[in-house]
């Protein structure tokens, strides 16, 4: 799951008004953004397989660390950890360990059996990536609802906060109509590179965008 994940965090800002939208992306893609270090560091292994069905060309043959739900369960509770400790919010710190943890729900039900309960444990996985069109649906279907109920709690304070607020969810979009029709990475060092690239960019262009908006619900610090 790609812009799924990104849903959970823009709509996650009703329940966490006060965190930034980029800590909030960082907390959904936590497990994806650690995956391409491992994959460099080879402690992680993925390989590609090409074929007519472009959610199935990657194969994760192993990602006990950064994806298993138990290692995401330690992940989050660091993450919530560190964010109480700079901010003080002990309830979107909870907000956030929930996040780190619905990576792995939402990758369950799209992805074939590969999702580990504990590392070395046995893989899981529903499999909605079987089908293109049950996964296109589902993600846009969540995508639109994420970006309606972030657009309902905040309100752009500037230019950046409406034009680039909305041009991150257009490069967003367009990324994900590209993956369905181009072709994966050549070599797992290109996959691992992008994938911390993009991933980090979306972070701090969401974090940046997030900044120049100001939320429309009252605080309930």
């Amino acid at each position: 799951m790609f812009i799924g994940h990104y849903a959970v965090a823009l709509a996650a800002k009703r329940v966490a008004p006060r965190t930034s939208l980029g800590t909030l992306f960082a907390a959904v893609s936590f497990a994806d953004l650690l995956w391409p270090v491992f994959l460099l560091l080879g402690w992680e292994q993925a390989h590609v397989v090409p074929g007519p069905n472009p959610f199935l060309t990657l194969w994760l043959d192993s990602i006990p660390i950064s994806h298993s739900l138990m290692t995401l369960i330690g992940w989050g509770l660091l993450f919530a950890f560190l964010y109480r400790m700079r901010t003080g919010d002990g309830r979107a710190a909870v907000v956030v360990a929930l996040l780190v943890v619905s990576h792995w729900v939402l990758d369950w039900i799209t992805h074939r059996p590969d999702m580990p309960l504990y590392p070395s444990g046995t893989p899981f996985g529903l499999g909605l990536w079987n089908s293109v069109a049950g996964t296109v649906v589902t993600e846009c279907g969540m995508f639109i609802a994420g970006v309606g109920l972030y657009a309902t709690v905040t309100r752009a304070r500037d230019g950046v906060g409406r034009y680039g607020f909305w041009s991150l969810i257009g490069v967003l979009l367009l990324s994900y109509a590209a993956s369905l029709f181009t072709p994966p990475p050549p070599t797992q060092r290109a996959l691992a590179i992008g994938g911390i690239i993009f991933g980090w960019l979306f972070v701090v262009w969401a974090g940046w965008t997030d900044g120049h908006r100001d939320t429309t619900l009252p605080d309930t610090a």
